[in-house]
């Protein structure tokens, strides 16, 4: 096999799963399988967690059309609200959940279950406080389902309150329109903030991957995954380069691996020797499979970035195998 193997640990994502049930309680649980479950594999991660949620979450409608074709039956809520007639209709087609942030949307997603989404201060999607009640008026109130919001910051305890502030006052009003809905401005860090945080319920994505949003520092999460490089050859080394650089010692062998910056790894940060190619890399001495990222808090730190980017680029083009 030529491509990277991603080993996915379905027991370490149940088990980080379970932990956050044991937080909400009795609260409802959606958990977040975007972009293909961070790249863990959502309808596998989806199919391993269905018993354990109220809902999923995904990003865009495809990705909850591919659920309901793995015959997830759950709700499933989409972020990205429709942005045209087409979304809103295949939406109600896969039984999807919409997302409202404006009166546009609530137009066009008149007729479909939602949740509206309310600005509190990330400002990327949600409507105002000041737009709400034309919202509301647009929409039936047996289609509202939620109302929720995101914090930007749950690390900070002053700026999520200021949030939580302003997320009650929407609440308030939304209930007064549709009194049967339920509320949730957590998501993972907002579930660490933990408290009134919790509403009726709340998101978690990364946590179930096994690691903590930037801020927080919670031990008992376990990563899930693993992804490893197979050697394509060993050679002896003749002198001259290293890939495309220079050799600035002298080596005994050289082994050559079938990953590069064109499977989700960065050029710039060496798993061998020099950089990547644009599909391989080469490192000294050498195993016939070699785990490149079995942590991706520590890749996530060499590149000065996040795990979420790491666990989304490094299965790009990766067979995944799922440990039960």
């Amino acid at each position: 096999m030529q491509k990277t193997l991603s080993v996915v640990n379905l027991r370490a994502i149940r088990s980080n799963a379970e932990k956050v049930r044991n937080i909400l309680g009795s609260r409802k649980f959606y958990a977040v399988v975007k972009a293909d479950a961070y790249g863990h594999g959502a309808e596998e991660v989806a199919k391993c967690l269905e018993d354990l949620v109220e809902g999923f979450c995904v990003a865009i409608v495809d990705e909850g059309a591919a659920l309901r074709n793995a015959g997830i039956s759950k709700p499933i809520l989409v972020f990205t609200p429709p942005l045209d007639k087409e979304d809103a209709a295949r939406s109600q087609f896969y039984n999807l959940t919409v997302t409202v942030n404006s009166l546009k949307t609530a137009l066009i997603a008149k007729e479909l279950l939602c949740h509206i989404k309310v600005n509190t201060g990330m400002n990327r999607n949600g409507c105002n406080l000041r737009e709400l009640s034309a919202v509301l008026d647009s929409l039936k109130s047996s289609n509202i389902q939620a109302v929720y919001s995101h914090l930007y910051a749950p690390e900070n305890a002053e700026r999520s309150r200021r949030q939580l502030e302003i997320f009650n006052t929407a609440e308030s009003l939304v209930r007064a329109k549709a009194p049967h809905i339920w509320a949730h401005i957590a998501a993972s860090g907002g579930i660490l903030r933990g408290g009134e945080y919790l509403k009726e319920g709340a998101r978690c994505g990364i946590l179930l991957y096994g690691y903590t949003p930037s801020g927080f520092n919670i031990s008992g999460f376990s990563p899930a995954l693993r992804v490893y490089a197979r050697r394509i050859q060993t050679t002896e080394f003749i002198g001259g380069g290293v890939g495309y650089n220079a050799a600035e010692k002298n080596y005994k062998k050289l082994s050559t691996y079938r990953l590069g910056y064109a499977d989700g790894f960065r050029r710039g940060v060496p798993l061998g020797e020099k950089t990547l190619c644009m599909d391989a890399f080469i490192k000294e001495g050498g195993k016939e499979t070699e785990c490149v990222m079995q942590n991706a808090q520590v890749y996530a730190k060499r590149l000065g970035t996040i795990p979420y980017e790491v666990l989304t680029s490094v299965t790009r083009r990766s067979e995944i195998i799922y440990e039960r």
